[in-house]
């Protein structure tokens, strides 16, 4: 529903970008913020008026890190059902990776995804570009015809760059074109094979492992190549107490380096497998319980930039099966803002500021979106959340083609009411427009 000017009344509007967490008004005409401030007065016949009241107000939630399938693997997926879900889980921007089918490390694959997501698509659409041809690692894609294109990052994601001559290369081209490289950190001779993390329960349940020592390893590999290069770097999806505690120290030193985890890597520890559970089978692999700590430790103290989903949808064939031949991943856009406020913000770990800030303010910053805040002029992307509504979790109700969710029966607090995109309400009363 298109409404041509709307105001959000007596919501508590948590706004981190512009250092606002209090009860205002917002005001909103022909989808752009015009007013942010208290007790405004706008009336007329053709006002559409929201009440919020206690009710949390917020910037859309922004998801850097996400997969929509389209093109070549619309059968798990596609960009109108996988924003569909997004919208439904309080995102109104997504950046989606480039392992499509063919691989987005063209023009004419961005164009393609823009060109879909501007005609069927619930939220804003970001495509992220290959940084090597095919995803190969072997030859750069051609980075600033894709940032011209219109990515705002570049990535392999699920294929590490093993040549350490392309990564440095990549990382000094994307300095040039004002990008940054999002690494997917793993070392294949350590990985190759294993379908869980390494330890105690791979032995129980007789599965290869995975070590930490594979992310680990090319986390501090990429930090020195930053370094050594001055370019920013974004280590996707951390999972390991070593790999925090790495990019905690380059922080300290300065290096330019920013990462994000998921709510897989907080609320769920290698135990959700036992069973062979293959919706918990996801690549870097659920860790342990001091693993779990210490990325809870690290959004706590701000090592830990964003909060990302990895929204990796999959067929159910490709999750029935035997647990070494099953897909990596699981579906996050519809889950993730209540895992924060449950395991996160109801455990005082974070404040409800500090979480819409790692899901809205901070992700824009780092791929360079004019996105996540609820600025005046700005466009009118906002969520109104429920953060003490209870749901219990049923897969079978969510938007994506897809159910592969390890949270299935879970009970949950924080609920999406309102999801605004452009001034257009896509999600009303939690139900999906």
């Amino acid at each position: 529903m298109i409404t041509v000017r709307t105001i959000i009344k007596n919501g508590r509007v948590i706004d981190p970008a512009n250092n606002i967490d209090g009860e205002y008004d917002i005001y909103i005409e022909k989808g752009v913020i015009e007013e942010v401030g208290k007790n405004l007065d706008y009336s007329g016949a053709d006002i559409n008026l929201i009440n919020a009241r206690g009710k949390i107000v917020a910037p859309g939630l922004v998801d850097m890190h996400c997969h929509l399938r389209e093109p070549g693997q619309e059968y798990k997926e596609d960009i109108e059902t996988g924003t569909r879900s997004a919208a439904a889980g309080g995102f109104t921007s997504v950046a989606c990776m480039p392992n499509t089918q063919p691989i987005a490390d063209n023009v004419a694959v961005v164009e393609f995804i823009k060109s879909r997501a501007e005609s069927v698509g619930y939220v804003n659409v970001f495509p992220i570009g290959a940084v090597t041809k095919g995803s190969l690692g072997a030859e750069l894609a051609e980075i600033g015809k894709l940032k011209f294109a219109g990515v705002v990052a570049i990535s392999d994601d699920g294929k590490p760059i093993v040549n350490d001559s392309i990564m440095r290369n990549a990382l000094n081209y994307a300095k040039t074109f004002d990008t940054v490289v999002i690494s997917h950190c793993e070392v294949p001779a350590l990985s190759d094979g294993g379908a869980m993390n390494e330890g105690y329960m791979s032995t129980y349940l007789g599965l290869r492992g995975i070590s930490s020592a594979a992310e680990d390893i090319m986390v501090a590999r990429d930090i020195i190549l930053a370094k050594t290069t001055n370019s920013a770097i974004h280590i996707a999806h951390v999972s390991t107490k070593g790999a925090v505690e790495l990019i905690r120290q380059a922080k300290k030193e300065g290096v330019r380096v920013t990462c994000e985890t998921c709510p897989h890597y907080f609320t769920l520890t290698e135990d959700a497998v036992e069973g062979y559970n293959t919706n918990a089978k996801m690549n870097p692999p659920l860790r342990t319980k001091e693993d779990r700590e210490a990325i809870i430790q690290a959004l706590a103290d701000g090592t830990i930039d964003v909060i990302a989903t990895d929204h990796a949808p999959h067929h159910i064939d490709e999750k029935n099966c035997e647990f070494d031949r099953a897909q990596n991943g699981i579906i996050g856009f519809e889950t993730a803002l209540s895992l924060g406020i449950t395991y996160l913000v109801k455990n005082n770990i974070l404040t409800m500021n500090e979480l819409i800030e790692k899901m809205s303010y901070a992700p824009s910053k780092i791929i360079g979106i004019s996105k996540g805040a609820l600025s005046e002029g700005k466009s009118a992307d906002i969520v109104i959340i429920d953060e003490n509504k209870k749901r219990i979790i049923d897969v079978n109700k969510f938007h994506s083609k897809s159910k592969n969710s390890p949270y299935d029966g879970y009970e949950l607090s924080g609920a999406v009411l309102y999801t605004i995109v452009g001034g257009k309400i896509v999600v009303r009363d939690g139900i999906l427009l």
